[in-house]
């Protein structure tokens, strides 16, 4: 009897320990893990909109070949360009990829005789993110590129249509010799841009329009992210400290992570020198880690355009990822004066070490609107010409910059921009003032400079049809209508 009780004692014994033991490794507080890893004290609640790869991939401008040594330029957010690119090509395919040296074609007859259309991507954009644009489909040598044009033309002495990716390097190019486009297709793209103002080519590849090209200036107010609110977002709020240097701005620091606030508490910088140096990712998968990390921290405020800022500092792609804003069709550019427009990352293995960006979000409607000319013909040529950096210039393109009022406002002055070799972009020329209009418009034919210039409307108020307004205000940026009317609000798209 004895026996069996010891028995009854040992299992029950057993079977309490290794109840127990199970509540020891898997239930009791405290006996995982004690060490915090970087992300989980921070507070990551999204604070603006969030956005993806489909919204930010797109090409800074798509260029209209008409044949004769004729061009146009068509700039994101506006009509034609909308028709073109959402419209037409993002429904079609591209596939059976063929390989050859980038000079397999004389280019520069190509573009002066062949009606055509080209895609343009600044610094290239790798084929993995360009597949979010397209249906591309290739082999593992193609899907390793980065494409920097597209460029789909009728041979003037055929009814063929080819299709021609290139390469960043310059080295190569890929013809897509099952891409599904017709001839009906290219003159349909070309027949957009038969109103819009006509472009020349300089000798070194820059495209200048003949005439002014209308623009708008326009104020905004807006609100600001606090700093307490991007503390909490970024670093631990139980041990962050408060540090202020001699150029006034605030700097905070929990121990493994900075966040320095310029600007007058409009601009920030994070910094995360903790995170891993070790071998960098390719650029596609940091593209993807940057959006995700915007999304958490901060978040998206209008339209943003991804720009591959080329090559670092050790000559190697991938490791910074850069996205511009747009406000009412227009990139913005910053200055030595006033940082806003861009946010810029830099990343090691898919984690953010540094993230500079502004803290401002726009109102959704602007306060006031006003119609300017940009210089155009002659005058931006000779602008062009004394510009100091001239020999580096890639592109010229309408901007506006960005100057801060009084009252939370912000002013986005109308500007012609370049960009350089380098990545950078720089302001060129401003709008002529308010108000006045160019001789050459006024001189034009087809222009009528009333009360109601600049509305979309006709004299007697009613609104025009979208193939009237093209033929009489064909110098607008916009697909022929005005950029008062036909514009992007901040944080909405365009809906063709």
């Amino acid at each position: 009897m004895m026996e069996k009780a010891k028995t009854l004692l040992l299992v029950m014994l057993v079977a309490l320990s290794l109840i127990q033991s199970y509540f020891l490794a898997y239930s009791m507080p405290g006996l995982g893990a004690t060490v915090k890893t970087g992300q989980d004290y921070i507070n990551a609640d999204p604070l603006g909109k969030k956005s993806n790869a489909e919204n930010v991939i797109f090409p800074e401008e798509i260029v209209l070949h008409f044949g004769g040594n004729e061009h146009t330029v068509l700039y994101p957010g506006s009509t034609f360009y909308n028709m073109i690119l959402k419209d037409r090509i993002q429904g079609r395919e591209f596939k059976g990829f063929q390989r050859n040296p980038a000079n397999v074609l004389n280019w520069d007859e190509v573009r002066k005789n062949d009606i055509g259309v080209e895609l343009r991507f600044q610094n290239g954009i790798p084929v993995e993110l360009l597949k979010k644009l397209l249906k591309v489909q290739g082999d593992l040598l193609f899907l390793g590129e980065t494409i920097d044009r597209i460029w789909i033309f009728k041979a003037t002495d055929s009814e063929e249509v080819r299709t021609f990716f290139f390469s960043a390097d310059g080295q190569k190019v890929y013809e897509s010799t099952q891409a599904d486009l017709t001839v009906r297709d290219v003159q349909d793209y070309v027949g957009f841009g038969e109103y819009q103002p006509k472009y020349q080519m300089t000798s070194d590849g820059i495209y200048l329009p003949k005439q002014p090209i209308q623009s708008v200036e326009m104020v905004f107010s807006y609100e600001a992210y606090s700093s307490e609110l991007m503390q909490q977002n970024l670093l631990d709020p139980a041990t962050t400290k408060a540090l202020y240097d001699r150029s006034g701005s605030q700097i905070y620091t929990d121990g493994k992570r900075g966040l320095q606030i310029e600007q007058k508490g409009v601009w920030m910088i994070y910094t995360n020198p903790a995170a891993s140096q070790s071998e960098e990712n390719p650029l596609s998968e940091n593209v993807f880690a940057s959006i995700e990390f915007i999304n958490q921290h901060g978040g998206w405020d209008g339209l943003n355009r991804f720009v591959n800022p080329g090559l670092n500092l050790e000559g190697k792609t991938g490791k910074y990822a850069e996205f511009q804003q747009y406000v009412d069709n227009y990139p913005v550019i910053e200055t030595k004066d006033f940082e806003y427009g861009s946010m810029r990352l830099t990343l090691q293995q898919g984690v953010v070490t540094e993230y500079s960006r502004s803290l401002i979000t726009l109102a959704s409607r602007s306060k006031t609107r006003e119609a300017r000319w940009l210089p155009g013909g002659a005058q931006l040529r000779s602008a062009l010409d004394h510009y100091d950096r001239r020999s580096e210039v890639v592109r010229l393109f309408p901007a506006l910059k960005a100057e801060p009022l009084e009252n939370n406002e912000l002013k986005f002055i109308p500007i012609w921009a370049v960009q350089l070799e380098d990545g950078a972009q720089e302001a060129l020329t401003e709008a002529y003032p308010a108000g006045f209009v160019p001789q050459e418009i006024k001189d034009s034919p087809s222009s009528t400079h009333d009360s109601d210039e600049g509305t979309g409307k006709d004299k007697g108020g009613k609104e025009a049809s979208g193939h009237e307004t093209a033929e009489r205000d064909g110098n607008s940026l916009f697909g022929g209508s005005d950029p008062l009317q036909n514009s992007i609000e901040p944080g909405k798209e365009s809906k063709q």
